[in-house]
């Protein structure tokens, strides 16, 4: 049996979601296959008093509460207490953080290790930040009710660049953002649907101009639907032109 290549750790208040659509599609049987690895720990089990309290009111005033470090700290302690000849990586999913990106995914498959952190509330404590030197991620310039789904999007994007994660590996080169740009359109049978036909260029056989084709299309949605994308892509082309 292969050794798994990816152990994931989550430290939630709600492990009752997990591994909800990790479960499902290809994520799913890469999980069943042991390719990957998913450990859900409660944050509540390691709360104050006879109530558990993870959390407090921020020291200088205004609404919501924090997640105390104290709590989070002895959450991470756990985690992190295996395997300490395995590379890891502690993130923490926040609307602050750095925006989830291919590169960053595929960044992380230089772990054997992923512990994710997600917040509720009005964050966490910033001092349990920089002890543990979390790697703060976001996935989008809008606010969640908490990490949880954050942590899916991010262990999604993760999983599927693992090799035997996808049918055909070679998916992974056509997609969106692995050549900088989004991915041309794509077209199945019937070839004439209610008038209107697949684009007689991909029919043609001649795999030349279907390639050109793909990329020039490419560029025209990227540019109209992410110029700021297409920008960073003219440049990198206008670079190795230069050398």
């Amino acid at each position: 049996m292969n050794e798994t290549q990816l152990s994931a750790k989550v430290i939630t208040l709600y492990p009752e979601v997990f591994p909800g659509p990790l479960s499902a599609s290809v994520t799913g049987r890469a999980l069943e296959k042991k390719i990957w690895s998913l450990d859900i720990i409660n944050l509540r089990d390691y709360g104050n008093g006879k109530h558990k309290q993870v959390d407090d009111k921020p020291i200088s005033g205004g609404p919501g509460m924090i997640l105390r470090p104290d709590v989070l700290d002895q959450a991470l302690l756990q985690a992190n207490s295996s395997n300490s000849d395995k590379s890891k990586i502690i993130v923490c999913m926040s609307p602050r953080g750095t925006p989830l990106s291919q590169s960053i995914a595929k960044n992380m498959l230089q772990y054997n290790e992923i512990i994710i952190v997600c917040g509720r509330f009005e964050g966490i404590d910033q001092r349990v930040v920089e002890k543990h030197q979390m790697k703060e991620i976001s996935i989008g310039d809008f606010i969640l009710s908490g990490g949880e789904l954050g942590a899916m999007v991010l262990l999604d994007t993760v999983v599927r660049l693992l090799p035997g994660t996808l049918g055909n590996s070679d998916s992974i080169l056509t997609e969106s953002f692995t050549n900088g740009l989004l991915e041309a359109p794509q077209f199945t049978k019937p070839i004439n649907w209610k008038g209107i036909k697949v684009p007689e260029i991909l029919r043609s056989g001649d795999h030349q101009k279907i390639l050109e084709w793909k990329n020039k299309t490419s560029e025209k949605i990227t540019k109209k639907n992410r110029p700021d994308l297409f920008i960073k892509y003219v440049e990198k082309k206008k670079n190795l032109i230069k050398r």
